[in-house]
């Protein structure tokens, strides 16, 4: 069995995790520990009864230390605040640590990159299975695709998401540099308003929609001279994530120390 514990165990994400372990679609996934903040109102509650399902005979707790020494693989869906931290207690422990959390910056990821020197740590913008093969098809269609084409990301919310452009969108942008050869820092216009000219040759540019209940959707579009291809991929339901994050952790289970991606669990 891969003893799994969830941070943020109450969350939205932390319960869905949790609800995808408990339905026992993976054989070997036990849900072991799942933490929250001091101020929780689950703190001490089984996690099958604040599910609405029979007890599982785990119950939230604060102590991310014992969580560090006692599961297997960690995944991480908190803040990006709580980050440094969880990396830190990653390479303490040597525990494996699945990282779905977004708005990540360079302190985040250093942290990041520290930890897997003694813990195999996977990081994604996006834990959805599809969301990464469309990564793939965009750093494909980059490379062939020469500077005539215009590249335009378009990334939808829902109103209470708080970073923007969206990690997914962000790491899509990466993506489309990556297959160009280019500069990401360089290449990016995450936003446009007044008199800003033509546009420059070679741009990746990110447009933000933020408002109701969308899940995610996502579009990435090559714009050439009498033609445009177009890349969707629209999220529905949020427990595609928490799969996506499952599957992750029960591949990463056993893995040597090193840095990883969902591209590494699907093969691609």
């Amino acid at each position: 069995m891969i003893k799994i514990g969830v941070l943020g165990g109450a969350g939205r994400m932390g319960q869905m995790i949790a609800r995808e372990i408990l339905a026992k679609q993976h054989a070997h996934a036990n849900l072991h520990a799942a933490v929250e903040h001091n101020k929780s109102w689950a703190i001490g509650k089984d996690v099958g009864g604040i599910l609405g399902i029979d007890p599982c005979g785990t119950c939230v707790t604060t102590s991310k230390h014992d969580a560090f020494k006692s599961c297997d693989v960690l995944i991480d869906f908190t803040t990006a605040d709580a980050l440094i931290e969880h990396a830190q207690l990653a390479h303490e422990h040597g525990r494996a640590l699945v990282v779905g959390t977004t708005g990540l910056g360079e302190p985040e990821m250093a942290a990041l990159k520290v930890a897997s020197q003694k813990a195999p740590v996977l990081q994604a913008a996006n834990m959805s299975l599809g969301v990464n093969i469309l990564l793939s098809m965009v750093e494909k269609a980059a490379a062939m695709l020469d500077q005539e084409y215009d590249i335009e990301i378009f990334e939808a919310h829902h109103r209470h998401k708080i970073d923007a452009p969206s990690g997914t969108a962000l790491a899509l942008a990466e993506s489309a540099a990556k297959g160009r050869g280019v500069s990401l820092d360089a290449a990016l216009v995450p936003a446009r308003y007044g008199q800003i000219g033509a546009r420059p040759p070679g741009a990746i540019g990110v447009s933000v929609f933020r408002g109701g209940d969308v899940v995610g959707d996502h579009t990435v579009t090559f714009a050439g001279t009498g033609e445009r291809i177009e890349f969707l991929h629209k999220a529905s339901d949020r427990s595609l994530f928490a799969k996506g994050a499952v599957r992750a952790a029960m591949w990463l289970g056993g893995k040597p120390p090193g840095f990883y991606s969902m591209r590494d669990v699907l093969g691609i």
